[in-house]
């Protein structure tokens, strides 16, 4: 008779946890970011894999395209693909100045705006948000804005 009682609750507790879980599933692809100041990419999702590249630039906008388990399928600006543990990404936005010759990093998002510094091709900083073209962008204590198109890790993934 307890058993009859205690199986519905159990299949109705499981049917609410269900969409939770999916939930807190990403959508891919997605942009992650890299969290400590160093860490490997792998050839294959787990850490028993080769070591692709070890990367050592904190906040580097990578593409999520895939997931497995922990493991998260990524490319790097310069086009790289591996694998890399969720535990060593962040969601908080970062940003690459990718293209030739310096970006300016402006006062405001507007291209008269006093210029504050000039970013050289492969500097990476912390995202902010982003319109009308240009983006919050801070490295180290230097914050400013700068155009949109110069940023690998801006706009959609």
């Amino acid at each position: 008779m307890q058993l009859r009682l205690k199986l519905p609750v159990l299949l109705a507790a499981l049917a609410l946890c269900a969409p939770l879980r999916a939930a807190d599933d990403p959508k891919v692809p997605y942009w992650a970011s890299i969290r400590p100041d160093e860490v490997n990419m792998r050839v294959g999702p787990g850490e028993e894999y080769h070591i692709l590249w070890v990367y050592r630039r904190q906040h580097l906008p990578l593409k999520v395209l895939r997931l497995k388990e922990a493991w998260r399928f990524v490319r790097d600006p310069d086009g790289a693909q591996g694998w890399i543990h969720q535990r060593f990404l962040t969601r908080q936005r970062g940003g690459h100045i990718v293209g030739k010759g310096l970006a300016d990093m402006r006062e405001s998002g507007d291209g008269g705006a006093r210029l504050l510094w000039r970013l050289a091709p492969g500097v990476t900083g912390r995202l902010g948000e982003c319109g009308n073209g240009w983006c919050a962008f801070t490295v180290g204590e230097r914050k400013g804005f700068v155009e949109q198109s110069r940023l690998w890790g801006a706009g959609e993934p």
